[in-house]
């Protein structure tokens, strides 16, 4: 064996280190820092105070143990894997899925964990905009991603325009919903996300009639790539919108026991207004391509006008 002496003078005084010393040094942001609220709820009732995510939870579980029906709500925002992980440990979420919640650019889906379903929802959001010649995006996406176990729900977001403040508040003014347990709270964000849908929609259905009229307008310029990028938004769309539906259909099939009746037939309107927006979205798909084929025409047929005239000019001149 070398002595040290017998070494590189580059690798004297080298300490090898190993990854989990550096894991070890990581500076961890505390969970409360992606916590954008916890409530604990009682019998449709939202308990005053403020819960860390693992106090609500022991107090739930306090609750029960005096009969009472009772579930948390923990609601962080972006969290880091270490963020992510605490609140794992206490809910027992399964590992996999916690994957998913972190890196987020999840399909929608539906799994199921033993006792927990974990329900992948992709939010939009449409660009204001003067024209769409102006913009390089019309349609922003994001993610929420919903854990519901018997006891507890927790929603994961990613994305700026995905918060639930609004869903809260309106559940909260609904103590008969609320008493439907953890379930209603994925209802209820299912529903805000699938109206979002139709809304965006109806938005990008102008942009599309205002391109349609400047192509057969005699008067406009046809600029191609404008049609390029209202499909490929609707493009975005249909990957938001198209997978949900399985995942919808099968809430309302699947997990009997896991869901109630009531929000088995809820889920059933969410799912109506999830078609409808699919539905819509392939038609838009539809008119962009033969948008692009008129398009093409016009911009060959003006391409014949100007060789007439300059052929005409050139003849004059010659």
């Amino acid at each position: 064996m070398p002595s040290f002496r017998a070494l590189p003078p580059s690798l004297r005084g080298v300490v090898r280190t190993h990854p989990a010393d550096h894991d070890a040094k990581r500076i961890h942001v505390p969970v409360a820092r992606a916590m954008v609220d916890c409530g604990v709820y009682v019998a449709g009732q939202r308990l005053p105070g403020k819960y860390t995510h693992a106090a609500a939870l022991n107090k739930v579980h306090e609750l029960e143990t005096e009969g009472k029906d009772a579930f948390v709500w923990i609601g962080p925002h972006e969290p880091d894997e270490h963020q992510m992980q605490a609140v794992a440990d206490v809910s027992c979420l399964h590992e996999l899925a916690v994957e998913d919640a972190v890196h987020a650019h999840q399909r929608p889906k539906l799994e199921r964990y033993d006792k927990t379903l974990f329900l992948v929802l992709k939010t939009v959001n449409y660009v204001e905009h003067v024209s769409v010649s102006l913009v390089r995006e019309i349609v922003e996406t994001g993610e929420i991603m919903i854990f519901v176990g018997p006891d507890f729900v927790v929603t994961v977001r990613h994305g700026d325009h995905s918060g639930l403040a609004s869903v809260r508040t309106h559940l909260e003014a609904s103590p008969a919903l609320l008493k439907l347990g953890p379930y209603a709270v994925m209802h209820a964000i299912a529903d805000h996300v699938v109206d979002s849908y139709l809304d965006v929609t109806d938005l990008v259905e102008t942009d599309i009639d205002t391109m349609e009229k400047d192509i057969f307008s005699p008067l406009t310029q046809t600029n191609i790539e404008c049609i390029y990028l209202l499909k490929r938004e609707v493009v975005e769309l249909r990957r938001a919108v198209n997978p949900l539906t399985l995942a919808l259909q099968r809430m309302g099939t699947d997990h009997n026991e896991l869901i109630s009746i009531e929000v088995r037939r809820y889920m059933r309107d969410v799912l109506d207004h999830n078609i409808q927006a699919s539905d819509r979205i392939t038609s838009y798909d539809e008119l962009l391509s033969s948008l692009v084929q008129a398009a093409l025409g016009k911009v060959a047929m003006q391409q014949n006008i100007d060789m007439r005239k300059i052929s005409a000019w050139v003849a004059s001149t010659g």
